[in-house]
């Protein structure tokens, strides 16, 4: 089983620029359309499927939510479904993302 881990989002957002991250945003349909991270894939919580939470092959799975609670609900759905590698976590989630002064949709 992979390691889920806190990355901050600086860390994240280079990874993004480089093409070796899947974003995905597992807050509430609402909360997305409100204010969102360009490039994340929403898969809400309250409706999870791993399979739609799973990473282009050979990216790296980051789960973001509004503070970081959520995303880590998210990651052991993942890990008890038959996906095996890490998973990174957004320290401080879409709040944490804002705080670093990265770009946000709305």
């Amino acid at each position: 089983m992979g390691n889920v881990t806190f990355a901050d989002a600086r860390t994240v957002a280079d990874l993004m620029a480089k093409g070796e991250a899947t974003l995905v945003d597992v807050r509430e349909p609402h909360e997305h359309a409100a204010e969102r991270i360009p490039g994340a894939r929403l898969v809400p919580l309250s409706a999870f499927d791993p399979d739609k939470a799973r990473p282009e092959p050979g990216k790296q799975l980051v789960f973001h939510c509004a503070a970081g609670v959520r995303c880590g609900v998210a990651s052991q759905i993942m890990q008890a479904s038959s996906y095996k590698d890490d998973i990174l976590r957004i320290a401080g989630g879409i709040k944490g993302w804002r705080a670093e002064g990265l770009p946000t949709e709305r």
